[in-house]
């Protein structure tokens, strides 16, 4: 099963192209335990275990490396232990660590990412060129992971550097057609990162990979001002591959027990993520 098999086949299974993403901040954890790895490891616990017994599931998760590296060891032992516990559920695991260096160099981090971490899939960067992006993609030959690559980020610095004109046309769109070619080996499984914050962008980046079945992971929604239900239309215009996409939320899902005036974050955290569902609307 290679990675676009692997998210077509829990879309499926759980009716949902919703990521969860993971950016535990310490101070917005509701428990009273004492260390970082047991609130960290509990917390997310708690709203997996939330979601399974509801059946209101995510398509993947997106635990976020400096969110949890930010607590040093504790906070990467809470991580291997995160990753576990979404697995156990048949959960994607989205490792985004948006990786990016010299070729020797990317290749230590895709043995982390993949054998260490066991993650299903990583960010990476596109910036240091085709020897920075390779080992990482070579992971993926043959052995069921995946890649997204930076196109079009969500933040607002994104303009900076990847809507400048080049004569093929503005970076993002240079990023696109590289991801065709260092993809040509290991189809299904080098995905992209467009973010749901410019929906102009995002509908031209759509229109080019229209068709090829590229993975997008689609960050934005919610905090960061995106429309679900706006990404979800543009997706519509490619039914076959919508199976393959996945719109993250992460603190929207991760604090909403504070909007809802709760303590009950694991429940408050499935209803926001059962709200994220049904304005996607993907039906399988």
């Amino acid at each position: 099963m290679n990675y676009s098999e692997l998210l077509e086949q829990t879309a499926r299974e759980f009716q949902s192209i919703a990521c969860l993403g993971m950016d535990p901040v310490l101070e917005r954890i509701p428990l009273e335990w004492e260390g970082v790895e047991g609130r960290l490891t509990g917390f997310y616990a708690g709203i997996l275990e939330a979601c399974a017994s509801s059946s209101v599931m995510p398509g993947a998760v997106k635990p976020n490396y400096a969110f949890f590296a930010q607590y040093g060891f504790d906070g990467l032992k809470a991580l291997k232990k995160v990753i576990g516990l979404a697995k156990k559920e048949g959960l994607p695991v989205i490792l985004d660590a948006k990786r990016g260096d010299i070729g020797a160099t990317a290749k230590a981090y895709s043995k982390e990412v993949f054998e260490f971490w066991e993650a299903d899939c990583v960010t990476i960067s596109p910036y240091m060129g085709g020897d920075s992006v390779r080992p990482f993609i070579e992971w993926c030959e043959g052995k069921g992971k995946g890649v997204y690559i930076l196109t079009r980020t969500s933040n607002p610095g994104a303009a900076d550097f990847q809507n400048l004109s080049t004569a093929q046309g503005q970076v993002f769109e240079v990023v696109s057609e590289k991801v065709l070619g260092w993809g040509k080996n290991a189809k299904g499984s080098v995905g992209v990162v467009v973010g749901a914050t410019s929906l102009e962008e995002f509908e031209k980046i759509h229109s080019f990979f229209r068709g090829k079945k590229v993975p997008f992971l689609i960050p934005g929604v919610g905090a960061q001002g995106g429309s679900a239900s706006e990404v979800a239309g543009v997706l519509r215009k490619d039914l076959e591959a919508m199976p393959l996409h996945r719109i993250n939320s992460s603190s929207g899902i991760n604090y909403a027990w504070e909007r809802e005036k709760t303590k009950d974050f694991a429940g408050a955290a499935v209803r926001e993520l059962d709200r994220l569902n049904k304005e996607i609307a993907f039906k399988a």
